[in-house]
């Protein structure tokens, strides 16, 4: 890009009062927006509700790098909105955090330049820091790349973008050189690129920090009181609650209220996996092993249902566990089920690729909390190099949870309380280990329908509330929580320390290596 207009100051921005914005005896940022200063990660990337004043946040960051020198990690940024009264909104929050944190800048500066085409021109306000010699300069329309420049890169409203995968191709080589890349939208529909790119960052496939910033979120932070300071009304949680309804209820339709405010991208219900997905990651060499037991089972005397349990074991579970590679780390997830639901253990192996393999799967029906410690417990000991389990620690999971704890550890087991966030961040690596071919399950049509329940609601992926299955075989996708839960803590950073474990007293006086090898091990 070249420049074909001689700069001139732009006058609105003077008009600017800092005390307009900053309450007395109040942080200047709220949480949401303090979260987001704080991250420094080389991408980072935000799903918002509008007029959450996120940008304005950014804004005070941009000052900050373009007013520091370069051996202190200064930089020029470079803002990107999508039309000239973004670039303007944006330009004068910059000239207000620089007069609020005492920092010399010069006037805002008005130029023309013209795109690498030279067809098209494109408007910027630049202001310029001359302790540092950086600048930050806002453009009003999308130029086709930022080849030339480097510096920060402020994406806004991405979504709105033309082509918002030019843009970043652009944006993101500037990363070699140590600049960084903001990218900040609220949704524009489910197959916009803007929101592919923050799937691929929740499923791990982008290395970018994700913020999600709701409505809710902004109010329990303080938007509204932030508001009512700045437009002179008087705070209430009643005038709140009223804003809140007002402002959802202004919205063409829900579905536009969900995106515009609540971060769910339009049309983005239905199935979180297709069958089609699903089929070609089973495999039959896998088996589902089942217990069920009826409710007299429950009034057996405790050491006849243990034996029953330790013969059902051997016969079934310990064939299966033989065939584990003792080389390769395993994890395990497990759903808690009492009376109705199921409960499902799924081992899983780390495979040398780092793929991941469910070896066998079970399955336990109206089964006694003792006797389903009593087969977890089973596997688990058996599991080679166990670097880590989840458990669903929901209700009266929580029992069963805590007691895996107490006997593999704190550092290795985690107690998970199935929440909207924890769908958020977990579900989407989920699909797409099934989508990238990373994660082998066991072929089976009730653990398939488990996983077809799987929806994607208000934008997360999640059980619904009905039952996979009604009846006496009634389930709620409970072998689709214990592949997530199985997944997630496939995924937990440990170190596996080896030991050689000593003979029995026996075996070395005979000199004998017939003692059972401990496969639990050892930190």
């Amino acid at each position: 890009m070249t420049n074909t207009v001689v700069s001139v100051p732009v006058e609105p921005v003077e008009e600017l009062q800092t005390g307009d914005y900053f309450p007395a005896n109040e942080p200047v940022l709220l949480g949401y927006q303090a979260r987001w200063f704080e991250d420094e990660s080389e991408v980072k990337i935000a799903e918002k509700s509008r007029r959450t004043g996120l940008t304005w946040a950014e804004a005070a960051c941009n000052v900050i790098t373009a007013s520091k020198p370069k051996k202190r990690g200064g930089h020029n940024v470079y803002y990107v909105g999508s039309r000239q009264e973004m670039a303007l909104e944006y330009i004068a929050a910059c000239a207000l955090f620089a007069k609020a944190f005492n920092q010399l800048a010069g006037s805002v500066d008005q130029s023309l330049f013209k795109d690498e085409e030279g067809s098209k021109e494109i408007l910027a306000y630049t202001i310029r820091f001359p302790n540092s010699g950086f600048k930050i300069t806002a453009l009003s329309s999308r130029p086709s790349n930022l080849r030339g420049m480097q510096g920060d890169v402020v994406i806004d409203e991405a979504a709105f973008h033309d082509s918002l995968h030019g843009l970043l191709k652009a944006a993101m080589a500037l990363t070699m050189w140590g600049a960084r890349v903001r990218i900040i939208s609220t949704h524009n529909g489910v197959d916009n690129e803007y929101n592919q790119y923050v799937q691929d960052a929740r499923a791990g496939r982008k290395p970018y920090s994700v913020h999600r910033i709701t409505l809710d979120d902004a109010l329990a932070d303080g938007v509204f009181k932030r508001i009512c300071y700045v437009t002179g009304q008087v705070w209430s949680p009643d005038a709140e609650l009223a804003w809140r309804t007002k402002t959802i209820a202004n919205a063409p339709s829900k579905e536009a209220a969900d995106e515009e405010y609540f971060c769910v991208p339009s049309q983005s219900g239905g199935a979180a996996l297709s069958r089609v997905l699903i089929e070609a990651r089973m495999d039959k060499r896998y088996p589902v092993l089942r217990l069920s037991k009826d409710n007299s089972f429950n009034e057996w005397p405790e050491h006849l249902r243990q034996a029953e349990i330790r013969d059902w074991c051997d016969g079934l579970l310990r064939p299966e566990l033989d065939k584990i590679n003792p080389k390769l780390m395993h994890a395990f997830g497990m759903d808690f089920g009492r009376l109705g639901d199921l409960s499902v253990i799924d081992p899983v192996t780390i495979e040398q690729n780092l793929d991941r393999t469910v070896p066998f799967s079970v399955e336990l029906r109206n089964i006694p909390f003792k006797q389903q410690e009593q087969v977890l417990f089973y596997v688990v000991d058996r599991l080679p190099k166990l670097i880590g389990g989840a458990l669903d620690a929901g209700g009266n999971g929580m029992y069963l949870a805590e007691q895996a704890r107490h006997r593999y550890g704190s550092g290795r087991i985690q107690e998970i309380k199935l929440s909207e966030s924890w769908y958020l961040e977990n579900m989407p690596k989920l699909k797409a280990a099934f989508e990238d071919g990373k994660l082998t399950i066991p072929a089976d049509a009730d653990q398939m329908n488990d996983l077809r329940a799987l929806q994607v609601i208000n934008g997360i992926i999640r059980l619904p509330k009905t039952k996979t299955e009604t009846g006496p075989n009634q389930r709620h996708g409970d072998s689709a929580i214990s592949k997530a839960l199985a997944y997630f803590a496939s995924l937990t950073e440990a170190q596996i320390i080896e030991y050689n474990p000593l003979p029995s007293k026996d075996a070395r006086y005979w000199g004998t290596d017939d003692f059972e090898h401990s496969t639990t091990g050892a930190w």
